[in-house]
């Protein structure tokens, strides 16, 4: 059994938690794209040469004991959904409501994170197929008061493969401990003030030579987005994503006028005080997060967006290959590995089988959903940890591990 490795780094937004990329590497082997090249893991990384399916039923044993360690990170409940061609398994563990020690529900709502990401990214590259925006224009094109010229060769599509080389967040609050977060988790933002605390520095490298994780990105291709529609962007990926895939449990605040609460059975986000006790912190002003990620779903509904996403219902197919396109070889992260981003989605390579999703955090919520190429498996997955700044990755890894064994 090959260990999942996961990356440290975190996503260079102050006001995000940890934001670690989960499943954040490529294992050695594995491919990479090269430009306008999909990398070939439909068929290669999870059937055989007559094509049959060489991945097999879900195993229930390690399934169930990856969600029920709750120590590692410490988290209040979990659950998980495992699909596909190969078989399905559903299971929860923990609590829903610390509170009031209500189990986890089979559709309760959680805060999604950066998982907006993946809605923002189809939402675009529908528009671009429509012909309402061009991803190779530069983002000033469409939004000329927001970015200073200096910023002037970045386009829509760097925006979305987190290559722009915007600078550092300058401004935002201090949410360093339990008690920032709840000094400040009331705070109201516009995306406009949120992009000002970036536009004041230098690029940090020429936009499409390297490579970096950050939400700004997203928060800029939702104005882009509002600008060519002339709607909110939570409004336009409701009407485009939501309700024709009947995902009835997923929500963007902005655009219900209402960022703080969650309507509905959900599991509760909590942090750790300094003392050990527990504070709920499942009410909190999105604004701050905007359409880097302040989504609102369940996993059945994630899970639903994800099987209609990869079997092209959401988009053609010279659309949908961008999502499974990672940068060109000479890319790199910051730190020099491999770029393991794509248009709204990550990559990494587990036990062999190669896996497109993304994860998401906020304070008090971990999720994510993954699936191979060919859908013979999927996982989606949330859970609740409490310690700020506690490295999810544990968690799904575990998951992950258990979901591809062989």
């Amino acid at each position: 059994m090959t260990p999942m490795p996961l990356s440290p780094s975190r996503q260079s937004t102050p006001h995000a938690p940890s934001r670690r990329t989960l499943l954040a590497g490529v294992l050695s082997g594995a491919a990479v794209a090269t430009l306008g090249t999909p990398v070939p893991v439909a068929v290669a990384d999870s059937e055989g040469r007559a094509g049959r399916p060489t991945l097999p039923p879900p195993d229930a044993r390690a399934l169930r004991a990856a969600i029920d360690d709750l120590d590692h990170p410490r988290a209040s409940g979990v659950q998980l959904r495992v699909s596909g061609s190969a078989g399905r398994w559903y299971g929860t563990s923990g609590v829903s409501d610390p509170a009031t020690g209500r189990p986890v529900g089979l559709n309760d709502k959680v805060r999604a994170g950066s998982v907006t990401k993946a809605f923002v990214a189809t939402a675009v590259l529908q528009l671009a197929d429509e012909g309402r925006l061009s991803l190779e224009a530069p983002v000033r094109h469409y939004l000329p008061a927001l970015l200073p010229e200096r910023f002037g060769s970045i386009t829509v599509a760097q925006l979305l493969n987190h290559t722009s080389g915007l600078p550092d967040h300058v401004g935002l609050p201090d949410m360093s401990t339990p008690q920032d977060v709840l000094r400040h988790r009331f705070d109201r933002w516009t995306p406009q003030q949120i992009v000002a605390t970036v536009t004041g520095g230098e690029p940090k490298f020429r936009p499409g030579t390297k490579q970096e994780y950050r939400g700004i990105n997203y928060v800029l291709a939702a104005l882009v987005i509002e600008q060519v529609t002339g709607r909110p962007y939570g409004i336009e990926i409701r009407d485009r994503i939501l309700r024709p895939l009947r995902l009835g449990h997923t929500s963007f605040p902005s655009a219900e006028g209402n960022p703080r609460h969650i309507r509905g059975p959900h599991m509760h986000g909590c942090l750790e005080l300094s003392d050990g006790s527990l504070t709920d912190v499942t009410e909190f002003d999105m604004s701050v997060s905007h359409a880097d990620g302040e989504i609102v779903s369940s996993t059945g509904d994630l899970h639903r967006f994800l099987s209609a996403l990869f079997s092209g219902t959401l988009l053609p197919q010279r659309q949908l290959r961008r999502m499974f396109t990672l940068p060109p070889k000479h890319v790199r992260m910051l730190d020099g590995s491999p770029a393991r981003y794509s248009t709204g989605l990550q990559t990494a390579t587990v036990n062999g089988v190669t896996l497109w999703g993304k994860t998401g955090e906020q304070y008090g919520y971990a999720s994510g959903m993954f699936a191979t190429r060919d859908q013979q498996r999927r996982l989606v997955w949330s859970f609740t940890p409490v310690r700020l700044g506690a490295d999810p990755s544990p968690m799904s890894q575990r998951i992950a591990d258990a979901a591809t064994l062989r």
